[in-house]
Protein backbone atom coordinates (compact mmCIF):
# COMPACT_ATOMS: atom_id res chain seq x y z
CA UNK A 1 0.00 0.00 0.00
CA UNK A 2 1.29 3.45 -0.88
CA UNK A 3 2.40 5.62 2.02
CA UNK A 4 2.78 8.81 -0.04
CA UNK A 5 1.25 11.68 1.89
CA UNK A 6 0.99 9.72 5.12
CA UNK A 7 2.04 12.13 7.93
CA UNK A 8 3.09 9.15 10.05
CA UNK A 9 6.04 8.64 7.70
CA UNK A 10 7.18 12.27 7.59
CA UNK A 11 9.56 13.61 10.21
CA UNK A 12 10.73 17.14 11.00
CA UNK A 13 14.46 17.63 10.50
CA UNK A 14 16.02 20.24 12.78
CA UNK A 15 18.52 22.67 11.32
CA UNK A 16 21.61 23.35 13.46
CA UNK A 17 21.41 27.06 12.56
CA UNK A 18 18.39 28.56 14.30
CA UNK A 19 16.20 31.58 13.65
CA UNK A 20 17.83 33.60 16.44
CA UNK A 21 21.23 33.16 14.81
CA UNK A 22 19.89 34.25 11.43
CA UNK A 23 18.24 37.29 13.00
CA UNK A 24 21.48 38.21 14.76
CA UNK A 25 23.32 38.00 11.45
CA UNK A 26 20.78 40.32 9.80
CA UNK A 27 20.26 42.55 12.87
CA UNK A 28 16.48 42.40 12.51
CA UNK A 29 13.55 40.24 13.55
CA UNK A 30 11.86 37.96 11.05
CA UNK A 31 8.17 38.77 10.71
CA UNK A 32 5.29 39.06 8.27
CA UNK A 33 3.70 42.38 7.33
CA UNK A 34 0.38 41.30 5.80
CA UNK A 35 -1.25 44.09 3.77
CA UNK A 36 -4.94 43.49 3.04
CA UNK A 37 -7.65 45.55 1.39
CA UNK A 38 -9.75 46.02 -1.71
CA UNK A 39 -8.30 46.08 -5.20
CA UNK A 40 -7.05 49.62 -5.82
CA UNK A 41 -6.69 50.45 -2.12
CA UNK A 42 -2.92 50.96 -2.37
CA UNK A 43 -1.59 47.62 -1.13
CA UNK A 44 1.12 47.21 -3.77
CA UNK A 45 2.06 50.88 -3.50
CA UNK A 46 2.64 50.52 0.22
CA UNK A 47 4.43 47.18 -0.16
CA UNK A 48 6.93 48.59 -2.66
CA UNK A 49 7.46 51.80 -0.70
CA UNK A 50 7.97 49.87 2.53
CA UNK A 51 10.41 47.49 0.87
CA UNK A 52 12.43 50.42 -0.47
CA UNK A 53 12.50 52.16 2.91
CA UNK A 54 13.65 49.00 4.69
CA UNK A 55 16.34 48.50 2.05
CA UNK A 56 17.60 52.05 2.62
CA UNK A 57 17.91 51.22 6.33
CA UNK A 58 19.93 48.09 5.62
CA UNK A 59 17.06 45.74 6.43
CA UNK A 60 16.38 42.68 4.31
CA UNK A 61 12.79 42.22 3.14
CA UNK A 62 10.89 40.47 0.36
CA UNK A 63 7.52 41.33 -1.16
CA UNK A 64 5.00 38.58 -1.91
CA UNK A 65 2.57 40.23 -4.32
CA UNK A 66 -0.75 38.49 -4.88
CA UNK A 67 -0.77 38.97 -8.66
CA UNK A 68 2.86 37.92 -9.01
CA UNK A 69 2.25 34.74 -7.05
CA UNK A 70 -0.52 33.79 -9.47
CA UNK A 71 2.09 33.72 -12.24
CA UNK A 72 3.92 30.88 -10.50
CA UNK A 73 3.20 29.30 -7.14
CA UNK A 74 -0.55 29.85 -7.40
CA UNK A 75 -1.03 29.82 -11.17
CA UNK A 76 -3.27 26.74 -11.01
CA UNK A 77 -5.80 28.48 -8.74
CA UNK A 78 -8.93 30.36 -9.73
CA UNK A 79 -11.11 32.74 -7.74
CA UNK A 80 -13.71 30.48 -6.17
CA UNK A 81 -13.92 30.69 -2.37
CA UNK A 82 -12.01 27.40 -2.15
CA UNK A 83 -9.27 28.61 -4.51
CA UNK A 84 -8.98 31.92 -2.66
CA UNK A 85 -8.52 30.04 0.60
CA UNK A 86 -5.81 27.83 -0.90
CA UNK A 87 -4.15 30.90 -2.44
CA UNK A 88 -3.86 32.50 0.99
CA UNK A 89 -2.83 29.24 2.69
CA UNK A 90 0.09 28.75 0.29
CA UNK A 91 1.15 32.37 0.60
CA UNK A 92 0.99 32.16 4.38
CA UNK A 93 3.24 29.11 4.42
CA UNK A 94 5.80 30.83 2.18
CA UNK A 95 5.65 33.98 4.30
CA UNK A 96 6.26 31.85 7.39
CA UNK A 97 9.44 30.44 5.79
CA UNK A 98 10.72 33.93 4.95
CA UNK A 99 10.08 35.08 8.52
CA UNK A 100 11.83 32.00 9.88
CA UNK A 101 14.80 32.86 7.66
CA UNK A 102 14.96 36.19 9.49
CA UNK A 103 13.53 38.32 6.69
CA UNK A 104 10.77 40.89 6.90
CA UNK A 105 8.20 39.39 4.55
CA UNK A 106 5.73 41.88 3.07
CA UNK A 107 2.64 40.07 1.77
CA UNK A 108 0.33 42.17 -0.38
CA UNK A 109 -2.95 40.44 -1.19
CA UNK A 110 -6.64 41.30 -1.15
CA UNK A 111 -7.10 38.24 1.12
CA UNK A 112 -10.82 38.95 1.51
CA UNK A 113 -11.76 36.30 4.07
CA UNK A 114 -11.03 36.90 7.73
CA UNK A 115 -10.64 33.20 8.61
CA UNK A 116 -7.92 32.80 5.97
CA UNK A 117 -5.92 35.76 7.28
CA UNK A 118 -6.35 34.50 10.85
CA UNK A 119 -5.07 31.08 9.76
CA UNK A 120 -1.91 32.76 8.43
CA UNK A 121 -1.52 34.67 11.69
CA UNK A 122 -1.71 31.38 13.59
CA UNK A 123 1.31 30.09 11.65
CA UNK A 124 3.57 32.75 13.18
CA UNK A 125 4.86 33.09 16.74
CA UNK A 126 3.07 35.62 18.90
CA UNK A 127 3.23 39.20 17.58
CA UNK A 128 5.30 38.29 14.50
CA UNK A 129 2.28 38.83 12.21
CA UNK A 130 1.57 42.49 11.51
CA UNK A 131 -1.77 42.93 9.77
CA UNK A 132 -2.09 46.20 7.86
CA UNK A 133 -5.61 47.10 6.77
CA UNK A 134 -5.88 49.46 3.81
CA UNK A 135 -9.21 50.89 4.86
CA UNK A 136 -10.13 52.77 1.71
CA UNK A 137 -13.75 53.30 0.59
CA UNK A 138 -15.02 51.15 -2.26
CA UNK A 139 -16.00 54.29 -4.18
CA UNK A 140 -12.41 55.53 -4.07
CA UNK A 141 -10.94 52.16 -5.09
CA UNK A 142 -13.42 51.81 -7.93
CA UNK A 143 -12.69 55.36 -9.06
CA UNK A 144 -9.00 54.53 -9.28
CA UNK A 145 -9.55 51.15 -10.96
CA UNK A 146 -5.86 50.95 -12.05
CA UNK A 147 -6.32 47.57 -13.78
CA UNK A 148 -9.79 48.19 -15.18
CA UNK A 149 -11.19 45.28 -13.16
CA UNK A 150 -14.03 47.12 -11.46
CA UNK A 151 -15.35 48.21 -14.85
CA UNK A 152 -15.29 44.62 -16.07
CA UNK A 153 -16.98 43.42 -12.89
CA UNK A 154 -19.74 46.03 -13.20
CA UNK A 155 -20.27 44.90 -16.80
CA UNK A 156 -20.63 41.32 -15.62
CA UNK A 157 -17.48 40.21 -17.44
CA UNK A 158 -15.77 39.19 -14.17
CA UNK A 159 -17.67 37.11 -11.63
CA UNK A 160 -16.87 36.87 -7.93
CA UNK A 161 -14.98 40.17 -7.79
CA UNK A 162 -14.23 41.31 -4.25
CA UNK A 163 -16.28 44.33 -3.25
CA UNK A 164 -18.77 43.94 -6.09
CA UNK A 165 -20.32 40.46 -5.99
CA UNK A 166 -18.01 38.80 -3.48
CA UNK A 167 -17.51 40.00 0.11
CA UNK A 168 -14.51 41.61 1.74
CA UNK A 169 -14.35 40.93 5.47
CA UNK A 170 -12.37 43.71 7.18
CA UNK A 171 -10.01 42.87 10.05
CA UNK A 172 -11.40 43.12 13.55
CA UNK A 173 -8.10 43.58 15.40
CA UNK A 174 -5.43 44.60 12.91
CA UNK A 175 -2.14 46.04 14.14
CA UNK A 176 -2.19 48.95 11.71
CA UNK A 177 -5.07 50.67 9.91
CA UNK A 178 -4.39 53.07 7.08
CA UNK A 179 -7.27 55.32 6.12
CA UNK A 180 -8.20 58.70 4.73
CA UNK A 181 -7.16 61.70 6.79
CA UNK A 182 -9.73 64.48 6.54
CA UNK A 183 -10.81 62.94 3.26
CA UNK A 184 -7.27 62.90 1.86
CA UNK A 185 -5.39 59.76 0.81
CA UNK A 186 -2.09 59.40 2.69
CA UNK A 187 1.01 59.58 0.51
CA UNK A 188 3.15 56.46 0.07
CA UNK A 189 5.75 57.99 2.37
CA UNK A 190 3.16 58.70 5.06
CA UNK A 191 1.82 55.16 4.89
CA UNK A 192 5.31 53.73 5.02
CA UNK A 193 6.25 55.87 7.99
CA UNK A 194 3.20 54.59 9.88
CA UNK A 195 4.30 50.99 9.37
CA UNK A 196 8.00 51.62 10.01
CA UNK A 197 7.22 53.52 13.23
CA UNK A 198 5.19 50.56 14.47
CA UNK A 199 8.06 48.19 13.68
CA UNK A 200 10.67 50.42 15.27
CA UNK A 201 8.64 50.82 18.47
CA UNK A 202 8.40 47.04 18.82
CA UNK A 203 12.01 46.27 18.05
CA UNK A 204 11.56 44.53 14.70
CA UNK A 205 14.40 46.50 13.11
CA UNK A 206 17.04 45.15 15.47
CA UNK A 207 18.00 41.65 16.60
Amino acid sequence: MSTVGNPANIFWHENPVGKAEREKLLNQQGCVVWITGLSGSGKSTLACSLGRELQSRGKLSYVLDGDNLRHGLNKNLGFSPESRTENIRRTGEVAKLFADAGLICIASLISPYRKDRDACRALLPDKKFIEVFMNMPLQLCEGRDPKGLYKLAREGKIKGFTGIDDPYEPPLNCEIEIQLKDGVIPTPNEMTEQVVSYMEDRGFLEA
